[in-house]
């Protein structure tokens, strides 16, 4: 019944990857004629090609290796530290070409690890089994976006509005408080994906989670039960994400200087 449901809603076989072919080059094809690049370049569309075939060789492995993973507490765990170190070195390249990258990790770590903590306590979320893996990739993930966009809309309003930063410091304000009056108001936009998604869901999308589990054979009201679970974490999750990224960023450990 499960593997019905599955194919009944997106079946494997040659017209899918074909229609991920056409889609992967329609998104390619899109960023080069209209410059999608920061630098107006068509340098955006090698990285959506190469993030394509990336996901697709990547998602071939995870599926060989996850049922076995899963299974065994020391693989679950080493899977789990490479989930977080992909994201933490993803998050801080995008961040800033420099070696002050590596503080990206903080701001993903620092909200992940007390919520899965405390989730594992608490009974909610086992350590053995699979769902240990999604739910905590979701969270990661998750802090991964706010990061990344509190991160780079800081260090480019302090770039942009320098002189109100010196402004700030000629009036008496600390090197922190001056950063900050900057950067925060930008970097909050880094909230506005998950708010927007709590808010509209079941209206504008049904997500994953709450789609996955209605395939798996769970009542609708478990797995809308799951899914405003997921929400409610990654708001808490993003809005620390967002907080420690704000702060390193106003204390100068992230930085954008040679």
């Amino acid at each position: 019944m499960r593997n019905l449901a599955a194919q009944a809603l997106l079946p494997v076989n040659a017209a899918l990857a074909a229609a991920l072919l056409v889609l992967l080059l329609a998104a390619a094809t899109t960023a080069a004629v209209f410059r999608l690049a920061p630098d107006g370049s068509r340098g955006r569309a090698r990285e959506i090609l190469i993030a394509g075939v990336r996901a697709a060789a990547q998602l071939a492995v995870v599926s060989l290796v996850i049922a076995w993973v899963v299974h065994h507490v020391a693989a679950l765990f080493a899977f789990l530290l490479l989930m977080f170190a992909v994201a933490a070195r993803t998050a801080g390249r995008r961040i800033t070409p420099n070696g002050t990258w590596w503080w990206a990790a903080l701001p993903i770590a620092g909200p992940v690890v007390p919520v899965v903590t405390g989730l594992t306590l608490a009974g909610l979320l086992p350590v053995r089994g699979i769902a240990m893996i999604p739910v905590t990739g979701i969270l990661i993930g998750g802090a991964l976006t706010a990061t990344v966009l509190a991160g780079r809309r800081s260090l480019d309003e302090l770039h942009t509005r320098f002189g109100e930063y010196e402004a700030g410091i000629a009036l008496g304000l600390p090197d922190h408080d001056a950063r900050l009056e900057v950067i925060r108001p930008a970097a909050s936009d880094a909230l506005l994906p998950g708010l927007d998604q709590t808010r509209t869901v079941g209206l504008v999308t049904l997500p994953g989670a709450f789609v996955g589990m209605l395939l798996g054979g769970a009542s609708p009201a478990l797995a809308g039960a799951v899914q405003l679970f997921v929400l409610i974490a990654l708001m808490a999750v993003q809005a620390i994400a967002v907080a420690v990224t704000v702060e390193l960023v106003a204390h100068g450990r992230l930085h954008r200087e040679a």
